[in-house]
């Protein structure tokens, strides 16, 4: 009988700085301090990122109660070095630096030993060939980082199986930027950190749409060619042992009945016992679903970086000079950074300017939390060695020394057949 079924529903500085820092001084925001070994830049306290917040239309001021100091830097990052007072003319910014201090033992020991590190590359060159030139190509490099915290509202329902709900009649449901994250709220400048927090007061039940609120749903084995909203029941289907005989042949002629239909050569249907329904997997059988507002939080630090660099080091691919260890001419950190200011240097203005320039887009859900800008220069030095006619150039880059050699070198035995290539890919 047819029923119907409703359906309602760097830290370590590995050179001491000489006088020749002398002109350049730490860039910071009005009133701060020079730091003298400050790793991370000087912190901007609860009190300035709030009293900035307060003029902004974007971000309340109360969600800054939690914020905490800047992390650690990360071991490859730019070490900070002190600096000195101003001084020095305006095109003396590149000229006056100090240069890594590199004679020919030094520079052919690091080639052998980052030759030694390559498979079937021979040393001969690093050894005997005669260094023809020593060229030095400072590097810099400017950071903008802007730590951000995003938050979007999902809804999320799960099977209603009984008990408290957190309604509108608890009180008023709190706006997402309402939401008090203190104890969430992380270090900044952090990568990313995502956390996610019920709205208080935003529980509901509802009538599972699945099934109407019945808690069961039409059978689809038994009743796949049913229409919308109809079920049969004790539909049976054939039995696959005996294929509808009711009886098993045996290889001497005879017959028995068959055990799995009882001999009457049909079964009831295995997904729902010929009840026509099965058992709704939206609510698991209640029929009510408790639905609720989440707010979806990330933190995270949206970066800018941005390297000038003379001609002789613009082979050199730009991410080799980010993770070198340089000199920090300026740290500062804000709630919004403003270019920095260099009374001997039209060009780290200039500079400066452009990576402000740069900022990465906000997305429309989210607010600024700080802001950090970084100017660093990275020491390189670009070396020419010669053979009767045959030239080769390598990078020798940072404080840490790291060997950039970017194509050509003259004793190689694998002619691009061993994997070893892929390691130059620095």
């Amino acid at each position: 009988m047819e029923q119907p079924l409703l359906s309602e529903q760097r830290s370590e500085s590995e050179e001491k700085t000489s006088e020749n820092w002398s002109s350049y001084q730490y860039v910071g925001r009005a009133g701060s301090v020079i730091p003298t070994a400050s790793l991370a830049g000087t912190e901007v306290s609860v009190e300035e990122i709030r009293s900035a917040a307060a003029y902004s239309d974007h971000y309340p001021p109360s969600l800054h109660s939690a914020l905490v100091g800047s992390p650690e830097p990360d071991p490859d990052e730019q070490a900070v070095v002190y600096q000195g007072g101003y001084g020095g003319g305006a095109g003396s910014t590149t000229s006056e630096f100090h240069r890594q201090t590199l004679d020919e033992v030094e520079i052919r020991e690091l080639l052998i030993d980052h030759v030694g590190h390559r498979c079937c590359w021979g040393s001969r060159p690093a050894r005997t060939w005669k260094i023809q030139k020593v060229e030095d190509c400072n590097v810099y490099v400017g950071t903008l980082d802007t730590f951000i915290e995003e938050r979007e509202t999902i809804r999320e329902t799960e099977p209603y199986l009984g008990g408290h709900i957190d309604g509108k009649d608890k009180g008023p449901e709190l706006g997402i930027w309402e939401l008090d994250l203190k104890s969430q709220f992380p270090v900044l400048f952090i990568p990313h950190k995502e956390s996610r927090e019920i709205i208080p007061h935003s529980e509901s039940v509802e009538k599972c749409s699945d099934c109407a609120g019945r808690g069961d749903t039409v059978c689809l084995k038994c009743n796949a060619n049913q229409e919308p909203g109809f079920y049969k029941e004790n539909q049976m289907a054939q039995c696959s042992v005996c294929y509808g005989r009711g009886l098993i042949a045996h290889k001497d002629g005879s017959d028995s009945i068959c055990l799995t239909c009882d001999g009457k050569g049909q079964i009831p249907c295995a997904a729902c016992g010929s009840r026509g329904l099965v058992k709704c997997l939206t609510c698991k059988g209640s029929g009510s679903l408790r639905s609720r507002n989440v707010a979806l939080v990330r933190w995270k630090t949206l970066s800018t970086r941005k390297v000038s660099a003379t001609s002789g080091a613009a082979s050199v691919p730009d991410d080799v000079f980010h993770r070198a260890k340089g000199v920090q001419l300026c740290n500062t950190q804000a709630y919004q950074c403003t270019p920095a200011f260099f009374a001997d240097s039209f060009f780290l203005n200039k500079f400066s300017s452009e990576v402000i320039a740069d900022r990465p887009p906000v997305p429309l859900s989210a607010r600024v939390i700080s802001e950090r800008h970084t100017i660093s220069v990275v020491p390189v030095t670009r070396v020419t060695m010669a053979h009767r006619s045959r030239l080769f150039s390598f990078y020798i880059i940072g404080f840490s020394r790291e060997v950039y050699l970017k194509d050509y070198y003259p004793s190689r035995f694998c002619w691009g057949l061993c994997p070893c290539l892929e390691w130059l890919k620095l």
